[in-house]
């Protein structure tokens, strides 16, 4: 959800697409469902909020029924009765909700009455947000529709989630609509791994998290501390000695590999000269991990080769996978990781 804060003409698009490869179910930006079949989800914004005033009439403000049965109806009027109705069961007047809040949420409803979502806190949660967000879902309610959420973007997330929670299941049961208690809550506002871990949103009644800033810029990394070094030139290795240790280089062209356990868990990557033998599964193995002050023996169970050749004289030499295929190998990838 961080699509006005990313870096570069194509930031946004990069960063949409590789966090759904990395396990995000979707993202706020329609070019990369378009482009790359990235799941589209998101809620509507504060800016489309603010732009009705409450004068504005929609320009067909008529909504069949859900099953396609029955008359059309006037969205607006049946949402005011609502809001009357509501507005009673909180306990505020009908002049406390934004009438131009109100409008955005109808002119909304009218658009994508099967996915229809409140953004709560442009004015006031308690006083303007969620009534106006409970006329217009009981308004659709009526007609066979069901909203699909609503989003929170300021304050105590976690405090404000539960009191709406408690919120739509007394309404539920004073106007007789059950599918309201379960009505999916978001949160978002600048959320990163500071908020995320130790996960305080488990338990709580938060079901989606909207990441933004902070996953499509690179505060902690600006640039990325990898670079190119010569390690071979015409089948002779080469090496860079310098004062600095952690910058010296391993001389010559290098195979690698993956030798897994017989859990299927990865042990270790090794990396090799690439003339030297291969590694073979059952094989004892005495190898040095990185930064270990002294050697260890393994047994893979398995052993996967890690370089495949994708490109050579300039030309594709197997076709790439798709977005999908990766996401999947991503995610096949990290379920094997043991806990340790």
């Amino acid at each position: 959800m961080g699509l006005r804060r990313a870096q570069g003409p194509d930031g946004g698009l990069t960063a949409s697409t590789y966090s759904y490869l990395g396990g995000f179910d979707g993202s706020s930006n329609v070019l990369a469902g378009q482009l790359r079949g990235v799941p589209v989800v998101g809620t509507l914004a504060h800016s489309f909020v603010t732009s009705f005033s409450g004068t504005e009439v929609p320009p067909d403000p008529m909504l069949a029924p859900a099953a396609g049965q029955g008359p059309s109806v006037d969205l607006a009027p049946r949402v005011e009765a609502w809001l009357e109705r509501v507005c009673a069961h909180l306990g505020l007047g009908v002049q406390d909700p934004h009438p131009g809040e109100r409008a955005a949420f109808v002119a909304y409803a009218l658009a994508f009455p099967r996915a229809f979502q409140g953004l709560l806190d442009t004015y006031s949660v308690r006083r303007s947000g969620l009534p106006n967000f409970l006329a217009v879902a009981l308004a659709l309610g009526e007609l066979g529709y069901r909203a699909v959420g609503v989003r929170l973007d300021s304050g105590d997330l976690l405090q404000q989630a539960q009191e709406v929670r408690a919120l739509f299941r007394t309404t539920a049961a004073q106007f007789q609509a059950p599918w309201l208690e379960s009505v999916p809550i978001a949160v978002s506002n600048n959320i990163d791994e500071k908020e995320l871990y130790p996960p305080p949103f488990q338990g709580s009644e938060v079901n989606v998290i909207g990441i933004g800033t902070s996953v499509v810029t690179c505060p902690r990394q600006p640039s990325l501390g990898c670079v190119y070094k010569l390690v071979s030139v015409g089948g002779q290795p080469r090496m860079k000695l310098t004062e600095d240790p952690e910058k010296q280089t391993l001389p010559g062209s290098k195979a690698a590999f993956r030798l897994l356990g017989s859990d299927g868990s990865p042990l270790l990557d090794l990396l090799q000269l690439a003339e030297e033998p291969a590694p073979q599964a059952g094989q004892e193995l005495r190898v040095w991990p990185r930064g270990a002050q002294e050697a260890c023996t393994v047994r893979p169970a398995r052993v996967e080769p890690l370089l495949r050749l994708w490109v050579q004289q300039g030309q594709l030499c197997e076709p790439l996978p798709s977005l999908a295929e990766s996401r999947a190998f991503a995610q096949r990838s990290l379920s094997q990781l043991s806990p340790g």
